[in-house]
């Protein structure tokens, strides 16, 4: 069922039940539809003002693109699905992207009225020429209050699925960010996969903590308002804080990264009364370390962990529930196929490049933010993700930069990493790619402190390495660092790790 269509269904049989829950507002789901009437007569008025409106990208049909980069999760989500009953694309920017990032992605996509608190943006988007309008959440919220009075608000309604609604971004942090728009009707066929695999399900509380500008937060807020259920929201990280929530709010599901679930771990060893209503951890990403894994069934052995594999431009493609986590079931309705750089299908059990073929994907980038191609010819899609299939099973090892090829042997550097998950010693650790003139490259891996500062040796690294990588796989040098450098979601960033490297920022044992 379309998500407004849910959302006015339950205001009618359930107006008291929650719909959206912040730190700094909650919305039930009567409050939700009154509300988005008023949200959306507001960005209206801004739009209409604007003598000289950015012209939106043509891949929207002429829809007006507004944005929303704001710390506050409740408030984006609040925008989020506010708009969604209406003519209108919206976009979440993280506020946390560099100022570069933010001013490119609103003039090369035609965003036209942008509501954030940095006041170095505005002046840094007339710079480059544009035209439209940035306003302050307070005034964005004031301006939201004054159509109370109105009396003639038009009301959400189910819009065609072909319409774009939402304005999505491939990343930001560490490159240009690639623009890709989510028609209604793709975003109603991976509501379809989602809700028939990751059970959010009808009054079920769900916490998603972290920006709603990261696809795993964004795909949380929209699956729980498909199916009626309840999203509660939080934009930090702190464990402690999300812990009380668990318990103060009856959270039963979460939906978080992989470095959140790991926090929440820790936090259940201090008070794992606090978790003893939760009953489903969904998280994103393949190859979800056994640690994560081990701890969460040590502490919570009641809660059940699903470990899911997406990716924003494409949408749910499968996800792993048993054993070590490295074998991803494909999901029903959607095609996976492993191809060379040719283009052509490998033999099972070789690695190659990871090609989709899902009703949920996006027809392509937009054209003002690269010409980089999404869907081939065929229809099929690819983010570049590197795999193999294993009797009819995705194993994923990353990107194209997670691969190395040393002495003509391709080296998945997930895997070299993967070997000393729960080595005891070392903290996190770090695969990287270094060039040699004789071999084009040399594994490398990078270690991290561990909290308790406990320091191990070279000889028993490579030890540890030795018993369990094929000899090509086994590094061939050893560093360690303070702290590996990561991004927001506590990912560590292996191309800034290996310049670290490169250098001499990093310490060679």
């Amino acid at each position: 069922m379309p998500m407004t269509q849910t959302v006015l269904d339950t205001a009618m049989r359930h107006p008291d039940r929650p719909a959206i829950v912040g730190e700094d507002g909650t919305l039930t789901y009567g409050q939700l539809a009154e509300d988005s009437a008023r949200l959306f007569a507001a960005v209206q008025e801004l739009h209409t003002a604007q003598a000289d409106p950015p012209a939106p990208a043509p891949e929207t049909r002429g829809i007006p693109l507004t944005a929303m980069s704001v710390e506050s999760a409740f408030q984006t989500s609040r925008f989020l699905v506010g708009l969604s009953g209406f003519r209108a694309v919206s976009a979440t920017i993280d506020p946390a992207w560099p100022l570069t990032h933010r001013v490119d992605v609103i003039v090369r996509t035609g965003i036209g009225v942008v509501i954030s608190d940095d006041a170095a943006l505005e002046p840094a988007l007339r710079e480059r020429g544009w035209t439209g309008t940035v306003v302050s959440l307070p005034d964005f919220l004031a301006r939201v209050e004054e159509q109370a009075e109105s009396s003639a608000l038009e009301q959400p309604t189910v819009r065609d699925g072909d319409e774009a609604f939402l304005l999505l971004f491939s990343s930001g942090t560490t490159s240009n960010p690639k623009g890709f728009l989510k028609t209604r009707q793709q975003y109603r066929e991976n509501a379809a996969v989602s809700t028939a695999y990751l059970e959010p399900l009808p009054g079920v509380a769900t916490l998603a903590p972290g920006p709603v500008s990261y696809s795993l937060t964004l795909y949380a807020v929209v699956e729980c308002m498909v199916t009626g259920g309840s999203v509660h929201v939080a934009g930090s990280f702190d464990p402690l804080d999300l812990a009380r929530r668990i318990e103060a709010e009856g959270i039963t599901r979460i939906v978080a990264v992989p470095a959140v679930v790991k926090a929440l771990t820790e936090a259940a060893r201090r008070d794992p009364q606090r978790f003893r209503g939760l009953e489903l951890i969904v998280t994103g990403g393949a190859n979800l370390p056994a640690s994560i894994r081990d701890g969460l069934a040590e502490l919570l052995p009641h809660v059940r962990l699903i470990s899911y594999y997406g990716a924003a431009e494409i949408g749910f493609i499968g996800d792993s529930r048993d054993g070590d986590g490295t074998l991803i079931s494909i999901y029903d309705g959607v095609q996976a196929s492993i191809r060379d750089e040719a283009g052509v299908p490998v033999p099972d059990g070789e690695l190659g490049e990871l090609w989709i073929l899902a009703a949920a994907c996006s027809e392509g980038y937009l054209a003002g933010t690269t010409d980089e191609v999404l869907v081939g010819p065929d229809g099929w899609a690819t983010v570049h993700d590197q795999g193999r299939l294993v009797d009819g099973q995705l194993e994923l090892v990353g990107r194209k930069g997670d691969i190395a090829v040393t002495g003509g042997h391709k080296v998945a550097l997930t895997e070299v990493e993967r070997a000393f998950d729960g080595m005891p010693g070392p903290g996190a650790v770090c695969a990287v790619a270094l060039p040699d003139p004789s071999l084009g490259s040399i594994v490398a891996l990078v270690v991290e402190d561990a909290p308790t500062k406990e320091t191990i040796s070279k000889d028993a690294l490579r030890a540890h390495a030795s018993a369990r990588l094929a000899p090509q796989f086994v590094p061939r040098r050893w560093y360690r660092m303070n702290a590996l450098p990561r991004t927001v979601g506590g990912k560590i960033r292996r191309e800034a790790t290996a310049e670290l490297v490169a250098a001499g920022k990093a310490e060679r044992l």
